[in-house]
């Protein structure tokens, strides 16, 4: 029952404690977040808007909306848990994470539930979850392996886990730890993990199967990473204003993304990569002029810099040693119009340019397989060192679900309501077809390790590279839910629906066959995989006879598919 005095219930004014975080954060978070979130932006004067009058909006404000939205989220249980961080890998919204403390950190904070931390004596590890962030989707539970048949988590209502909310605030404080990161690297599953995502709260629906591709990737290379990205609903969760989910780290630094339109947002990334290797190539120039110098420790700086200055890690020290020795000679020389004078003045306008920039080109297969195609197949085949991640979930989900030509053969969509008849389209054989362009097919749920593996070579590839992540969408009706998409692309590499492969140019030079097929010889059958989904039952419920013909079709395809995968594999 509702109790009576409601109907004469008046608002009350709410104390709201003051924001922290970057002073431009914060002020835009007052100025224009909250009116808007609270459905007042219409009230909005112009000069509210006065600072990002040239189009740019600060990163990182999703963090502040605390929605607060699941029934359930994520409790950990310590005794239960082999600290793999997959939970974290596959969290759609960044929402739980691992973290690392010294002793002596973790003895000043009694309340946070942690245990000795696995090859790094003298640490303590815990799983912090954000109640307030988190979807409860649950997916970080489905993929627990636990011990001994118990996960390390449990799915507890949000009121009973506010309290842990402090604790995953440390998160930030304590990520990218220096020492965590040289025992277990980067480029590795559970490496990956101790860094901070730099998409975090995003608007994507629980259990979207797109997001941790992105998120993983911002964790591999977001501190020096531009991102154009396709309309679509990469676009939508990736920044709808005035939410912006992508956000930086403790330094400042953070993908620079902007949103283009299908039919040239490849093209738009390639302006992006083009622009910066120009600019770049005039740094390079004054660079060499220091080098050839006798001004140390200048002249080493210099040198060491452009041993290292296209890769993307090893340039981040080197250009922080090349910026100190550059400020000092300039303090030294002052104003005193010798022809190294303007030189130095010169470098120091360019600092953003020092660091090797990580140019990543996002969108869907409605853009990658169809409208976009065209510029796409134009910046592959440029050479360019640029990469495309194609959140592949083979219908255009953003605008409803209309069929593509990813969508494969049997599937009903959008125009496609009696099922698609003809086969999906092999963008990945059409890309490997150039022979210099690096080439992964990858389902994160499948296979962790080669997901990882596949992204950090697409990157460190000098050349352009596409990377296609199958994505399991609510347009597929998956009758467990979304929350186990993780399982449902394992379920599909099992079945032989989806297969992880990658083309890696590089082996040629060596002798090496550049293609691998990293997914098995299919263990489950086809036909039982796609009808646990209502994009290929509701065509048996309706169309029985045709369902029959396109499944049998389809489910051929696959075989053949498979057979000609193993031939590039197999050749020597």
């Amino acid at each position: 029952d509702v109790p009576a005095d409601w109907a004469d219930a008046v608002d009350a004014e709410v104390a709201a404690p003051e924001l922290q975080g970057r002073p431009e954060v914060v002020d835009f978070v007052n100025k224009i977040l909250k009116p808007v979130n609270a459905q007042k932006g219409d009230k909005l004067p112009v000069s509210a808007f006065v600072d990002a009058a040239d189009g740019t909006f600060p990163q990182g404000t999703a963090a502040y909306e605390k929605r607060g939205v699941a029934v359930d989220v994520p409790e950990w249980n310590p005794e239960n848990c082999i600290q793999c961080n997959f939970c974290s890998l596959v969290c759609p919204h960044a929402t739980i994470r691992p973290i690392a403390l010294t002793d002596d950190e973790a003895a000043k904070y009694p309340g946070m539930k942690t245990l000795p931390m696995t090859g790094m004596p003298g640490y303590k590890f815990g799983m912090t979850v954000s109640a307030l962030d988190c979807l409860g989707c649950g997916s970080c539970v489905q993929i627990c392996p636990g011990k001994k048949g118990a996960k390390a988590l449990s799915m507890k209502p949000l009121d009973t886990q506010r309290d842990e909310q402090q604790y995953f605030d440390l998160s930030y404080k304590y990520a990218d730890n220096a020492d965590v990161l040289a025992k277990f690297k980067v480029d590795t599953v559970k490496g990956s993990q101790f860094k901070q995502p730099l998409l975090e709260f995003s608007g994507a629906c629980a259990g979207c199967g797109e997001t941790p591709y992105a998120k993983l990737i911002t964790q591999l290379f977001g501190d020096r990473m531009f991102i154009a990205n396709a309309t679509g609903c990469s676009s939508i969760w990736g920044g709808s204003a005035p939410s912006m989910p992508y956000t930086t780290n403790k330094d400042g630094n953070g993908p620079a993304w902007a949103n283009s339109l299908f039919e040239d947002n490849a093209e738009y990334g390639l302006g992006m990569a083009v622009a910066v290797k120009q600019r770049r190539a005039k740094l390079t120039e004054l660079v060499e002029k220091f080098a050839a110098t006798d001004i140390e420790p200048l002249a080493t700086a210099a040198k060491a810099w452009l041993e290292v200055k296209d890769d993307g890690e090893a340039s981040k020290k080197a250009s922080a040693d090349l910026i100190v020795a550059i400020e000092t000679a300039d303090s030294k020389c002052g104003n005193c119009g010798c022809d190294m004078d303007p030189l130095y003045k010169q470098a120091l306008a360019m600092k953003d340019l020092f660091v090797k920039k990580s140019i990543w080109i996002f969108g869907g297969d409605g853009w990658a397989y169809d409208i976009g195609f065209g510029g796409l197949d134009h910046v592959l085949a440029s050479g360019e060192d640029v990469n495309v991640m194609v959140f592949d979930t083979e219908v255009y989900s953003n605008t409803g679900g209309q069929a593509s030509k990813s969508t494969p053969t049997g599937s009903v969509a959008q125009f496609a309501a009696a099922g698609k008849a003809t086969k999906k389209k092999d963008l990945a054989g059409i890309a490997m077809s150039y022979g210099y362009v690096y080439v992964a097919q990858v389902a994160m749920g499948a296979d962790y390790n080669q997901a990882v593996k596949a992204i950090a070579e697409a990157e460190a590839y000098h050349g352009p590279s596409i990377v296609i992540g199958y994505a399991p969408c609510i347009n597929h009706g998956i009758k467990k839910g979304l929350g186990t998409s993780m399982l449902e692309t394992k379920a599909a590499v099992a079945a032989g629906y989806w297969f992880n492969f990658r083309y890696n140019p590089t082996l040629v030079g060596s002798g090496k066959n550049p293609f691998s097929l990293d997914s098995k010889e299919p263990t489950t059958n086809y036909q039982d995989f796609i009808k646990s989904e209502t994009r290929y039952s509701s065509l048996a419920l309706f169309f029985p006879e045709r369902a029959t013909k396109l499944f049998d079709t389809a489910e051929q395809q696959a075989k053949d598919r498979y057979a000609k995968l193993k031939k590039l594999a197999d050749a020597e």
